[in-house]
């Protein structure tokens, strides 16, 4: 077993209790994830446990502490901070992160900030970038994370609107006919990024915007023959374009905007004759200068810690059987 002390700074009493939880619920959580001894007086820290694990915990208490400073911790955050990364990975990502300048994106919620160093750096890359991808598994953050940077974007004045897209394909299932005008038929395949917008703007605001077109929800075909200067772009589940139709996203862009494309190529709706547009031009534009890529892993996952361990259990079976 080993002892190792630390010292919180600056010794700010409400950021303290809100690092400890009520009752010290925040830090029991700590000592049953990673099984450690966590004894505190003021800021003065001492963790007791095997040598690896008492590194771990001193790395997530200073980055804990750290939220401390510009968000209410909870249970949520405790447990999306610890989920199902080896003690390690705890470590490194502590390290990693420290050396990336921290994005802050301001939304109604209050501030919002990448979880670890891929999450940060996918921020940090939109807002250097005019053409961004984000490429990885549900629930790593991609399309939460760029519908956050284009409010923000909105707010500030950066841009004059938003345009958030999605490929109408349906999931593996047909649907059939859907009654009502246009709108209403295309409406349930926008549905989730119509979620991240009420969450970030709240449901009154957002519903103004949209109906003044300051906030614009489309179907992907939609785009065709439109160049969208000043807006920030969104396109997400891209896997389920087809080539000539990323293509023509991608030429959509004008002068003043930023384009974020989103997906996961392991969940490709389209029918088996038809190849990913998503798939194709991460080949061919691998050596554009100018466009960011970043891809997520199932250790970026920051839903519940089972989605974390289906999605490994899937990369892990399609691996075998390859």
């Amino acid at each position: 077993m080993e002892i190792l002390e630390l010292t919180l700074e600056p010794a700010d009493n409400q950021r303290l209790a809100n690092l400890c939880g009520q009752f010290n619920a925040h830090l029991q959580q700590i000592e049953r994830r990673l099984n450690v001894e966590i004894a505190n007086r003021g800021n003065q820290f001492k963790i007791t446990g095997l040598a690896q694990a008492t590194k771990a915990t001193e790395a997530l208490l200073y980055k804990i502490f750290s939220d401390t400073e510009h968000e209410e911790i909870t249970p949520e955050q405790i447990h999306l901070s610890m989920q199902e990364a080896s003690l390690d990975d705890i470590v490194q990502e502590m390290d990693d992160t420290d050396e990336l300048e921290q994005v802050l994106i301001k939304t109604k919620r209050g501030v919002l900030k990448g979880r670890g160093a891929n999450q940060q750096s996918y921020l940090k890359k939109i807002l250097s970038h005019d053409i961004n991808f984000g490429v990885g598994p549900a629930g790593t953050g991609k399309t939460y994370l760029a519908v956050a940077c284009a409010v923000e974007a909105l707010q500030s004045e950066q841009v004059r609107r938003i345009v958030l897209v999605r490929p109408a394909v349906e999931a593996g299932e047909k649907l059939g006919f859907l009654p009502g005008d246009m709108a209403q038929k295309v409406d349930p395949y926008l549905r989730p990024l119509y979620d991240a917008l009420y969450e970030m703007l709240g449901f009154e605001r957002a519903e103004k915007l949209i109906e003044r077109k300051i906030i614009e929800v489309a179907p992907l075909a939609f785009m065709r023959g439109r160049t969208l200067n000043d807006s920030f772009i969104i396109l997400d589940e891209a896997q389920n374009t087809t080539n000539e139709q990323i293509k023509m996203f991608l030429t959509r862009v004008g002068f003043g905007s930023t384009a974020v494309i989103t997906g996961d190529i392991t969940q490709i709706d389209l029918p088996n004759a038809k190849m990913s547009g998503l798939k194709h031009v991460l080949k061919v534009l691998k050596e554009v200068n100018g466009i960011s890529f970043t891809f997520f892993t199932a250790k970026d996952v920051v839903r519940h810690p089972l989605v974390q361990r289906i999605v490994v259990a899937y990369e892990n079976y399609e691996r075998a059987q390859s």
